[in-house]
């Protein structure tokens, strides 16, 4: 499933290692790209804002924040849960 402009632009801004004109691909390490443990808490905080979700429980871990494709599954999950 592809993600939204939304998701690709809140990512870009903690992935500074990430160039402007740089593809962000699926599997994207984002660790690799600069995201650390205040940046991902940062993030975190900006798609709850965003998507009105929370992340709880099992996303609560740094594996959901390895690659944008398992970030944004996470996130999908979230909306049907919610049902935003």
């Amino acid at each position: 499933m592809a993600w939204d402009q939304q998701f690709e632009e809140t990512l870009r801004e903690y992935l500074p290692f990430l160039a402007a004109d740089e593809q962000l691909s699926p599997d994207t390490n984002m660790r690799d790209m600069g995201l650390d443990s205040l940046g991902t808490v940062e993030l975190m905080g900006s798609l709850e804002n965003t998507y009105d979700v929370r992340f709880v429980d099992d996303a609560l871990n740094l594996d959901t924040f390895a690659t944008p494709a398992v970030l944004w599954e996470a996130l999908s999950k979230m909306f049907e849960t919610t049902g935003s």
